[in-house]
């Protein structure tokens, strides 16, 4: 992918306050090197891009990967902010992680919370973006239609949702949270053969005094059961009309994912250069499973915005 090994710094620990947020975030590469932010997601957190964040970083990237609020090191700074986990604030969250950093525009990326994060900002802040990196494709909610049925399949496989739906699960997930991490890591990703070590690394980010609150409320507010923080209704009002996304984009489906059953319909959604991608025997946590080939992709949609 180019670029010299000797140039890379380190990584490095760091973190940014905004409005709402002490962010806790890892870096890697140098800090001439062309801004990349990766997300991760539920339940993961930075590990997930411990191997494929030093392979970009090869390519001339300076690469940003911050803990989502709920998880690892990243604290609200105020009691009374509520403890969203909607998609819309996820997405200003990114945002402000940007203009804390005074980073004008960058190569954006994850999946599922992270990657959700990634395609709000790409769809109403195009100008922030220069490529986009998606996994599962359009990751935007449709919480309108929340409540229409998908196959039995897909609807075996959001089981998890549904528990968080009630009081039952919201127990469940404080008493056992990293049980049922392990859980949907197994569930989600059948071929992956990750060990004690490597789950132990990713579950002390679930420690966080935020994690149980976020998450639940992330999965009520999804099917409008919840009220979301009105200090995000703007953003979730634009994103209710399931804008289309215009900057360069790689969507990538693994194709063991045992929660996401493929995303190919989803190019309607895409404008300008698209491109999807399927890892073989990968499943829902694409880059930590095959951090080479998301690495890969990360420098081809930049070098595909660069023209």
């Amino acid at each position: 992918m180019g670029g010299s090994a000797e140039r890379i710094t380190a990584m490095q620990q760091k973190s940014v306050t905004t409005d709402v947020l002490e962010i806790a975030y890892r870096e890697y590469g140098t800090a001439d090197g062309w801004p990349c932010i990766m997300g991760h997601g539920f339940p993961y957190d930075v590990h997930a891009y411990a191997e494929a964040a030093p392979l970009i970083a090869q390519s001339g990237a300076r690469v940003l990967v911050p803990w989502l609020r709920g998880y690892g090191p990243t604290r609200f700074l105020s009691d009374k902010t509520l403890r969203s986990g909607q998609q819309a604030a996820l997405g200003a969250d990114l945002l402000a992680f940007m203009d804390a950093l005074k980073i004008e525009r960058a190569v954006v990326g994850g999946y599922d919370w992270g990657g959700r994060a990634a395609c709000v900002v790409s769809a109403l802040c195009p100008e922030r973006v220069v490529g986009l990196v998606s996994g599962n494709s359009y990751n935007i909610q449709d919480i309108a239609r929340s409540m229409e049925p998908a196959s039995p399949l897909e609807e075996a496989a959001l089981w998890y949702q549904y528990f968080f739906h009630n009081e039952r699960g919201r127990r469940a997930l404080q008493h056992d949270r990293t049980g049922f991490a392990r859980q949907l890591w197994s569930m989600w990703s059948p071929k992956w053969a990750f060990d004690d070590a490597i789950f132990a690394r990713s579950a002390a980010a679930f420690d966080n005094p935020d994690f149980v609150d976020v998450v639940i409320h992330s999965y009520r507010h999804r099917y409008a059961l919840v009220a979301g923080d009105p200090a995000y209704a703007a953003i979730e009002q634009r994103l209710a009309a399931q804008p289309p996304i215009s900057v360069p984009t790689i969507a990538i489906d693994g194709d063991s994912d045992g929660v996401n059953r493929g995303t190919a319909h989803h190019a309607r959604k895409f404008e300008g250069f698209f491109e999807r991608r399927v890892f073989r025997d990968a499943g829902h946590n694409l880059p930590q499973e095959s951090p080479v080939e998301w690495a890969r992709a990360v420098h081809d949609v930049w070098k595909a915005a660069a023209g």
